[in-house]
């Protein structure tokens, strides 16, 4: 049989994290989508730390009557903003498995938006 969504997705993210590292200079944006929310994290594999994390349970991230994607683009923007503040401009984007569309899409554009490349 098929696999279930979730291996999929485990199976997908194995083989784009062999190719995607990140560097003090240029971290992995990292994006985790649950039912509800959406959390991104820039990670240095280099030293293995988070440099800088949002989510749209943060409190300074504002998202109430908003839409998921909504609230997506908004995260981006705050990823984006930290990471800023951090000299850091330029990043690497792991989607985790996840399509390309939707949310995950959305955190991206959010993300350009405020001042990161890709």
């Amino acid at each position: 049989m098929g696999f279930s969504k979730e291996k999929r997705r485990l199976k997908i993210r194995k083989r784009v994290r062999k190719t995607i590292t990140g560097t003090p200079e240029k971290p992995r944006l990292s994006v985790f989508r649950s039912n509800n929310e959406i959390y991104a994290q820039l990670i240095d594999d280099v030293n293995g730390v988070t440099i800088a994390s949002a989510s749209s349970r943060d409190k300074d991230v504002d998202v109430a009557n908003k839409t998921k994607s909504e609230a997506s683009i908004i995260v981006g923007e705050a990823i984006a903003k930290k990471a800023l503040d951090q000299n850091i401009d330029s990043i690497s984007f792991d989607r985790s498995g996840y399509l390309y569309h939707g949310r995950v899409k959305s955190l991206a554009e959010g993300a350009r938006k405020g001042g990161l490349k890709f």
